[in-house]
């Protein structure tokens, strides 16, 4: 573990993290040349190689990759300085007074005695905030992708009543949702089973929440578990000098248990 800094030190690295983006932005031809357009793909790329170091739980590359995230807050900041819009100290500024507003239990005389009711206090704050969502899903970005979407839809409809009273009437739900799906299957419209396939995964994902758990990281687990043991099957078929293509799936299922046995080891 790396020696921790104190505040000035702290302090110090960020002016020299702006001295450093003030001269490339001067200095060098790419980073001359960026706008706020020109870098969102490159903002989005860096956020997913955050989330890939943190479901990794490598602290070096959670570090680093907080680094380029970091990078692109203060590039973004320099680009609306130069237009006369805000600079980083507005963006601190902002995140500050935005924090403050939202804990009044902590700056104010709010009781909250659980996270939960943190999160419905933030929830109510922000429909009165200057300036805030003017709708309950107002905040939820087009761009989230649709699991985490769909999760964080249903979160914010909780944090105003629309909810479960008891979890376990979801199932209900989940089953009515696969039954409408099987029956759309068999009949071969592909619009409207698509259709019913959203509507199942909606209902799962509305289980996982209900339940504390998080579809996402659930669903990127098993994405996990089935590259390790399909490339097992794979390095055993170069092994064995025989390409998947030519392998039965009896045998491409026997390494496949060969896989998971060795997993529980």
């Amino acid at each position: 573990m790396e020696q921790m800094h104190t505040r000035e030190e702290k302090m110090a690295a960020f002016g020299r993290l702006l001295d450093v983006m003030d001269r490339l932005r001067v200095e060098c031809p790419w980073d001359r040349k960026q706008t706020n357009e020109s870098l969102r793909p490159n903002t989005i790329e860096e956020a997913y190689e955050l989330s890939d170091a943190i479901l990794q739980d490598d602290s070096y590359e959670i570090c680093k990759e907080l680094g380029d995230v970091l990078l692109h807050i203060v590039f973004y900041s320099r680009i609306g300085e130069e237009k006369g819009q805000f600079d980083v100290a507005d963006v601190c500024n902002k995140l500050c007074d935005k924090m403050i507003f939202r804990h009044p239990h902590v700056y104010g005389d709010v009781v909250a005695k659980s996270a939960e009711e943190v999160l419905d206090n933030w929830e109510q704050i922000k429909q009165r905030e200057k300036g805030g969502n003017k709708t309950v899903l107002g905040g939820v970005p087009q761009s989230l992708p649709s699991v985490i979407k769909a999760y964080r839809i249903q979160d914010k409809a909780r944090h105003v009543g629309f909810d479960w009273e008891d979890k376990q009437e979801v199932w209900k739900k989940v089953r009515e949702e696969i039954d409408e799906l099987e029956a759309e299957l068999r009949r071969e419209d592909k619009e409207r089973s698509e259709q019913e396939l959203g509507d199942f995964l909606f209902a799962v994902i509305n289980a996982a929440r209900l339940y504390h758990l998080n579809p996402d990281n659930a669903l990127e687990q098993t994405n996990k578990k089935f590259i390790r043991r399909f490339n097992y099957i794979e390095q055993h078929s170069i092994k064995l000098g025989k390409p998947l293509t030519e392998m039965t799936l009896d045998e491409m299922e026997a390494l496949w248990e060969e896989a998971k046995n060795r997993e529980k080891q």
